[in-house]
C-alpha cells in the first residue's frame, strides 16, 4: 500500500515521499525500510534519527525528521492502531455449528453464528446475531448475550449472567463465578454464602485472558460500557466498574468496590472492599487503596496518597541510610551534646 494512501485513510498530513510502498508495521527499533512505525512517547523521539522505517506516525508538532517521511496526526498512537488493521488479516469464522458442539434445544442463537468444536451452550441461553463461540467455551444456563459476541477458547459465562453487544472474552475469562463469600460458624468452620446474584457486562466490554468477574451474593456485579479488563484481573462480588475504565494486569477489586468512569488502575493495584474510586482517577502500578479516592486525582503507594507526595516520600526514603548515618554522627559529636 502506498504511503499516500495510508495518509488519506488516516486523514494525516504527509511530509515526504508518498509513493513509497508500505508492506507492514513494526516498532521503531525494528522497522524495515518497507514498514511504517510511530512515536507517541517523547522519550523515544531520538530513535527517529536512527530508525530504518519508511515513515513514522507522529504528533503534528513533532520535529522534522531528515530522510524519513512522517504522517502527522493528533493521537498518533490511535492512528498507528488503525494502520495495524490495514495489514493484519485476522482469522475469519464462517457461520455454522460444528457437529461436536453441545447446544441445548431451548437455547436461542441469532443468525450468522459460528459455534466451534466442543463449545457448550446451556438451556435457555439467548445469544444475539453474528456470534463467534470458539472451542471449549461454555455458556451456562439462562445467560443472555447480545450481538457480535466473541468468546475465545475456554471462556466461560456462568448462569443467568447478562452481556451486552460487542462483548469480547479472551481465553480463560470467567464471567459470573461464585463470589468469595463465607460466614464463620462458632466452631471456626466456614459456611458458604450462596452467590445468588449475577454479573452484568454492558456493551463494548472486553475481558482478557484468565480474568474473573465474580457474581454477586445478591444484586449484581456490573462492568460499564466500553471498559476493558486486562489479564488476571479479579473483580470481587457486588463491585461496580463505570464506563471506559481500564483495569490493568493483576488488578484486584475486593467485594462491593465502586470504581467510576474513565478510571485507570495500573498493574497490580489493589482496592479494599466497599471503597469508592471517583471518576477520572488514576492509580499507578502496585498502589494499595484502603480508602476512597477522590475524582480526577492520581494516587500511588500504600496507603494510597497523592502521587506528588508519594514521589517526594520515595525520594526521602532512598536517602534514609545517609540521614541515619548523619544522625548517628551528630550524636557521637561531643560538641552537639
Amino acid at each position: 500500500m502506498k504511503l499516500s494512501d495510508i495518509a488519506a485513510r488516516l486523514g494525516a498530513q504527509l511530509v515526504g515521499d508518498g509513493s513509497r510502498e508500505i508492506t507492514g508495521v513494526a516498532g521503531i527499533e525494528h522497522a524495515r525500510p518497507d514498514q511504517i512505525t510511530f512515536i507517541a512517547n517523547p522519550k523515544y523521539a531520538p530513535l527517529a534519527k536512527t530508525t530504518q522505517a519508511a515513515a513514522i506516525i507522529v504528533e503534528p508538532d513533532f520535529p522534522t525528521v531528515e530522510g524519513t517521511s512522517t504522517l502527522r496526526i493528533r493521537n498518533s498512537y490511535r492512528a498507528f492502531a488503525e494502520v495495524i488493521t490495514l495489514f493484519y488479516k485476522a482469522p475469519t469464522y464462517a457461520p455454522g455449528i460444528h457437529p461436536t458442539a453441545a447446544i441445548d434445544p431451548t437455547a436461542k442463537i441469532g443468525p450468522n453464528a459460528h459455534i466451534a468444536a466442543y463449545a457448550v451452550v446451556g438451556a435457555d441461553v439467548t445469544i444475539g446475531a453474528n456470534a463467534v463461540v470458539l472451542s471449549h467455551a461454555v455458556i451456562y444456563q439462562g445467560a443472555t448475550i447480545g450481538d457480535r459476541f466473541f468468546a475465545h477458547a475456554h471462556a466461560v459465562v456462568r448462569e443467568f449472567c447478562v452481556l451486552g453487544n460487542d462483548v469480547t472474552l479472551q481465553n480463560g475469562a470467567v464471567i459470573g463465578a461464585d463470589g468469595f463469600g463465607y460466614a464463620k460458624e462458632a466452631t471456626g468452620a466456614w459456611t458458604k454464602i450462596v452467590q445468588s446474584g449475577r454479573a452484568v457486562l454492558a456493551d463494548h466490554v472486553e475481558v482478557q485472558a484468565n480474568a474473573c468477574i465474580d457474581r454477586a451474593s445478591i444484586g449484581e456485579t456490573r462492568i460499564g460500557t466500553g471498559s476493558k479488563i486486562d489479564n488476571l484481573v479479579q473483580v470481587g462480588h457486588g463491585s461496580t466498574v463505570g464506563e471506559n475504565t481500564l483495569l490493568c494486569a493483576q488488578v484486584g477489586l475486593a467485594g462491593s468496590t465502586e470504581v467510576g468512569n474513565r478510571v485507570i488502575l495500573a498493574g497490580q493495584v489493589g482496592v479494599a472492599g466497599h471503597c469508592k474510586v471517583g471518576d477520572g482517577a488514576v492509580a499507578t502500578a502496585q498502589t494499595g487503596i484502603p480508602n476512597d479516592v477522590n475524582p480526577n486525582t492520581i494516587v500511588s503507594g500504600y496507603p494510597a496518597m497523592d502521587n506528588r507526595q508519594w514521589l517526594r516520600s520515595v525520594a526521602v526514603f532512598n536517602r534514609l541510610p545517609d540521614m541515619l548515618r548523619d544522625l548517628r554522627s551528630l550524636r557521637k559529636d561531643p560538641e552537639q551534646s
